[in-house]
């Protein structure tokens, strides 16, 4: 990492301001050819020109130069802040690759950043989750990592197992000294402890992990039940065709909608009924896969029209593909005529999707303001996930040792664990993995 690298920070697009971000030894050289000065203060905004190799005026810009280890990637790092647009921008990043900087990989300046110590691999990930939250929760959450939330976290379960392991260490080296007869059951009872708190927040950070990616609902029912008059009336617009022909909708249909302080997606699927026709039938299978996919499953039955076969199909179709989500269950059309009735079948909610639907929306962001009412410290990738799995795993396979009292083995397991939950934060070097991991990351970042 010798070399000086330079990117566009700012996303493609007219607007008023863009960010080109040079790092490297050779960023303040490369500024002060740019602008023709031959000082820059550190830390402080400077409006100057900025000019090509030829002397050529670019734009009249300001420039911010941090020195060092003061910035966020441990190098000198150079902002200019250029008009917006793209040909502004562009030449601007061209002046500083002519002048000795090199175009940045995908990610490569938050990968400095990780190598120079300025953050460790949790921070990253909670910078480039940032960027595309699909909650003002997420968000919150996201910004606390940024701050070393979850680091902290890390290393009090570090702390912990390593505490537990010298109980193994000193019994392994005074093995004919008098210890303690209840020293097993110590360590029994600590590993008990961390393997519940680890429990805990794996299972808060699935339940939440829709925060993250945002949520996806999934509005189901057999034909001309009223799902496509549901998302029409939820965007606000007729984006999908309403036609009293049975099996008018063949596919998913995807849309975005903000929903309280979450941006969440939601699936209008195709008619869940027996269909002959090929294309049809395909689209109902796509419709079984959007609910297992989902986070919530908004399923609609008509009033205007008695229970059938499909009906019941329908809600035993639910009972296999819906486990362990949120379902709401509604009676459609309540402004005809009342027929539907089935035993059994309670409903969430009753409403007319042509008209009002304001009952749904707050029981959607009710449901999702929900999942994030857990204090619960939670895991925002499944780098993350996994890491926590496997180290649970370990702890578990160290309990048979420890009860025979083979410290060999229960110390090794230990061992391992420390390795792995280590690695959330701050992993033993593999540079395949953090080249992927960055890699994901968006130009300039």
């Amino acid at each position: 990492m010798t070399d000086t690298i330079s990117a566009i920070a700012t996303a493609n697009g007219i607007g008023s301001i863009s960010i080109i971000r040079i790092s490297g030894d050779k960023a303040l050289s490369i500024i002060k050819t740019l602008t023709k000065r031959d000082t820059l203060t550190p830390r402080y905004a400077t409006l100057t020109n900025i000019y090509d190799n030829d002397n050529v005026l670019i734009d009249e810009a300001i420039v911010i130069y941090f020195q060092g280890m003061k910035s966020f990637t441990g190098e000198d790092v150079v902002e200019i802040q250029c008009h917006g647009g793209f040909i502004v921008a562009q030449s601007v990043l061209k002046a500083t690759l002519q002048s000795g900087a090199r175009l940045a990989n995908a990610g490569e300046f938050s990968k400095r950043a990780f190598f120079n110590g300025k953050i460790d691999l949790s921070e990253a990930e909670a910078i480039a989750q940032l960027i595309e939250a699909k909650s003002e929760d997420a968000a919150k959450i996201l910004a606390a990592q940024m701050k070393g939330s979850l680091k902290e976290f890390i290393e009090q379960v570090r702390d912990e197992i390593i505490y537990i392991l010298a109980y193994s260490e000193v019994t392994i080296d005074y093995a004919e000294e008098d210890l303690p007869e209840d020293l097993v059951q110590q360590i029994q009872a600590k590993l008990d402890e961390l393997h519940t708190l680890l429990e805990k927040t794996l299972i808060a950070s699935k339940s939440r992990q829709g925060l993250m990616q945002g949520f996806r609902v999934a509005i189901v029912g057999k034909p001309n039940v009223g799902k496509s008059s549901l998302l029409n009336r939820l965007l606000n617009y007729n984006r999908a065709i309403v036609s009293e022909i049975a099996g008018t909708t063949r596919d998913t249909i995807e849309e975005q909608v903000k929903i309280g302080t979450h941006l969440i997606r939601i699936v209008d699927t195709a008619g869940i009924r027996e269909a002959n026709d090929e294309i049809e039938k395909i689209g109902i299978e796509r419709s079984l896969e959007a609910i297992t996919e989902s986070d919530i499953v908004v399923a609609l039955f008509d009033n205007s029209r008695k229970a059938d076969e499909e009906d019941k199909k329908i809600i035993e179709l639910l009972k296999i593909n819906a486990v362990n989500k949120e379902l709401l269950i509604i009676k459609n059309k309540i402004d005809l005529t009342e027929k539907f009735s089935l035993d059994g079948l309670a409903f969430d909610l009753e409403l007319n999707s042509k008209n009002d639907v304001s009952s749904l929306v707050k029981k959607l962001e009710n449901i999702m303001d929900r999942s994030n009412s857990s204090d619960e410290i939670m895991l925002i990738s499944e780098r993350q996930i996994s890491a926590v799995e496997e180290t649970m795993k370990n702890i578990k396979e160290a309990y048979e040792p420890l009860e025979f009292q083979e410290l060999e083995i229960f110390s090794f397991h230990l061992n391992e664990a420390v390795k792995v939950m280590a690695s959330i934060t701050r992993p033993f070097e593999n540079d395949e993995m953090l080249d992927k991991m960055f890699g994901s990351f968006c130009l300039g970042k």
